[in-house]
């Protein structure tokens, strides 16, 4: 492999900028920055040097990780230096003068990969813990790069490896002295497995949505005093508010966080029938957005009976919180199977309990319990095909086609960790990384 630098501090302007290095030449480019190499492990502050003339770049804390005992599981090191934009293009220079190159995204931590150092769950972990924006998603994130999934998911493989060298077993060495009921055990061993499988895909993307986000969506009549909820929610005049109908045309989104989970709130336009092409638009909008939300929040004015168009779309939502709003005018109205939460965004009164529902709602839908969450696509993808590779075995009759089930869910299995066929996955894993990682 080439050697590689990047960048692994913050652009701009900075007190320091850190320079990683990794790969087969690092020991030989450090000693013609830095003379030597410093005692491994522990920072250094040394003159780096041009390789060119021998004037002196910077002074940096230099910082020296022999493989195979660093991230990326090969001879890597960190230079720490001052952040002004001309040291570092000067000792980037530098290093490219040595035959480093600069590194593609995700490159070291794809190399640690490849090195045995970490499998694609903790990898995938490491992109999520660095665009973490709330404490849930940082735990759940450092959860899984400590090797959470990789655990369940190498349990699993090793398992189902001993499933089917079981089943194997008994169809090569038929006439040997084997237990009979050999293929019965693994079948029983594959069913079990296959349970924990499926329990574990009905999270109802609980892992997900804490990793990507929550989705409310902001439904209502026309002046129902959506726009005014979703001001007060995200705490700044995000919408405009007005007491002329129709005031919002398309959706207004804003994000805040609730329960520690990234949430998109939503503002849509008011529902209602109307002969105005751009309204008609946005009560098309609105639909669509309240169909795909996670939970819909439902404003029925106290002022005004409720609507049949909100009403229809409240009955089709699997997750809704429902408020009378404007409740400083008149009593909330009353609906069946909802209970309606009062609110004024004159007076602030029953908003703390509006925000205390929602966040209730949010913690249901995103956290789960102390299994490692599901938090990718592609893990889904992977274990639905397990599950139902392992169908095919067990509806099988013939012991050949029940083994040659069992081998296809193995595969399936690997894809997740990255030991069976991944070449085709890599890319798409480690795309999305920032340079510097």
């Amino acid at each position: 492999m080439d050697t590689v630098f990047a960048r692994a501090s913050g652009a701009g302007l900075a007190a320091v900028a850190v320079l990683r290095l990794s790969g087969p030449r690092t020991a030989q480019v450090l000693t013609r920055l830095a003379g030597r190499l410093p005692q491994p492990r522990y920072a250094s502050l040394r003159r780096l040097r041009a390789p060119d003339d021998g004037q002196v770049m910077d002074e940096a804390l230099v910082l020296w990780f022999p493989g195979p005992g660093s991230y990326t599981g090969e001879d890597a090191a960190e230079l720490h230096l001052h952040g002004g934009r001309a040291v570092v293009a000067r000792v980037e220079a530098a290093l490219l003068a040595l035959g480093c190159r600069p590194a593609e995204a995700g490159e070291f931590t794809r190399r640690a990969f490849l090195h045995g150092r970490i499998d694609l769950t903790q990898a995938e972990a490491v992109a999520d813990l660095i665009e973490a924006e709330t404490e849930a998603q940082r735990r759940q994130a450092l959860r899984q790069a400590g090797g959470a999934l990789a655990s369940l998911y190498g349990g699993w493989t090793s398992r189902l490896t001993r499933i089917l060298a079981q089943q194997e077993a008994a169809i090569e060495f038929e006439m040997d002295d084997l237990p009979s009921d050999l293929p019965a055990r693994a079948r029983e061993a594959a069913e079990q497995l296959r349970a924990e499988i499926a329990a574990h895909l009905a999270d109802q993307g609980r892992g997900q949505r804490l990793r990507d986000g929550v989705s409310i969506a902001i439904i209502g009549a026309p002046n129902a005093g959506k726009s005014s909820l979703l001001n007060a929610l995200v705490e700044r005049d995000a919408a405009i508010v007005s007491p002329t109908p129709g005031t919002t045309r398309d959706v207004v989104e804003c994000r805040l966080e609730l329960a520690g989970v990234p949430v998109l709130l939503a503002d849509t336009a008011g529902l209602r029938t109307t002969l105005d092409a751009v309204e008609q638009e946005g009560v098309r909008r609105a639909a669509r957005r309240a169909d795909a939300a996670d939970i819909v929040l439902a404003a029925f004015a106290a002022d005004a009976a409720p609507d049949a168009e909100t009403l229809a779309l409240l009955a089709n939502a699997e997750h809704a919180v429902v408020v009378g709003t404007k409740a400083d005018l008149a009593p909330p109205p009353i609906l069946q199977n909802h209970l309606v939460l009062p609110t004024s965004a004159v007076t602030g009164a029953g908003l703390q309990a509006l925000r205390t529902a929602l966040e209730d709602l949010v913690r249901r839908l995103a956290f789960t319990a102390d299994a490692p969450a599901l938090t990718r696509a592609r893990h889904r993808a992977a274990l639905d095909q397990a599950l139902a590779r392992l169908d095919e075995a067990r509806e099988a009759a013939l012991p050949e086609v029940v083994a040659e089930g069992y081998r296809a869910a193995l595969a399936e299995l690997g894809r997740l960790t990255g030991r069976v066929e991944v070449e085709q996955v890599l890319d798409a894993v480690f795309r999305d990384f920032c340079i510097g990682k």
